[in-house]
């Protein structure tokens, strides 16, 4: 048995028996785990507050051979979600990065990017602020699991794109310009290609004092949504309740 220790995000958790809870958390470490926490809904001193979906803890764990769950022995909490004021939109938006990340990431495979990608977010995802770090999180997710072809030039011909002419469509990757676009394709607006550029090169603090209404990069989040769904040959639906908002 290997007794592990590394810093997690809390995914989600589903009951087994009356008080086990089995637990998925995306560890920098070891990657995306799941195990048994014994006795979780009885037991305060080793899970209490840690185990809300978007919790930041540091978790130790066991493995042992053969076995496809870890024992999952203790949580420490670092940060809760539910420190920082709650509203739909908050939560809509930290339950679609848990959902992606669940449904992305492959078991036992370290994506320290991605976990330093997610601690970044989560920490600019707040009331009235959810916006800018989704459209960061769903760019940047798709591109860190290589779904994302060339933003500056047609995904057919190579030709660069002038701000403004890109297109996409929900059955392909890529964007194309105005002679390979897309039957039922959706035009990219100049602004948000011009975002995307710009978050693929900047850190998410680089937007955190701009302005961020829910039409800004609207189009992009609809690409990159598309993307995620496509690839992982599913429909999220903490996606839909986005869409609700």
């Amino acid at each position: 048995m290997s007794l592990l220790a590394s810093d997690a995000l809390i995914l989600r958790t589903w009951p087994v028996n009356e008080a086990d809870l089995v637990v998925s958390f995306f560890t920098r470490d070891y990657g995306k785990v799941k195990g048994v926490a014994k006795a979780a809904l009885k037991s305060r001193k080793r899970f209490g507050g840690a185990l809300e979906p978007m919790t930041h803890a540091r978790a130790f764990f066991a493995e042992r051979p053969r076995q496809e769950l870890v024992r999952l022995d203790q949580l420490e909490l670092l940060q809760s979600p539910l420190s920082l004021p709650v509203d739909y939109a908050r939560t809509a938006v930290l339950s679609f990065y848990a959902e992606v990340l669940e449904e992305a990431l492959p078991e036992h495979d370290p994506h320290e990017t991605v976990f330093r990608l997610l601690v970044a977010v989560l920490e600019q995802t707040t009331v009235g602020r959810a916006w800018m770090p989704l459209t960061y999180f769903s760019l940047w997710m798709t591109r860190l699991m290589g779904w994302l072809p060339d933003l500056a030039a047609c995904t057919v011909c190579g030709e660069r794109f002038v701000p403004g002419e890109a297109s996409f469509h929900p059955s392909s990757d890529g964007l194309f310009c105005p002679l390979h676009r897309q039957g039922a394709g959706s035009l990219l607006s100049a602004d948000s290609w011009g975002l995307a550029q710009r978050i693929l090169r900047e850190p998410v603090t680089a937007f955190v004092r701009e302005e961020w209404p829910r039409r800004r990069g609207q189009d992009l989040r609809r690409f990159t949504l598309q993307s995620l769904e496509r690839h992982l040959e599913r429909r999220l639906r903490s996606a839909e309740a986005i869409n609700r908002l």
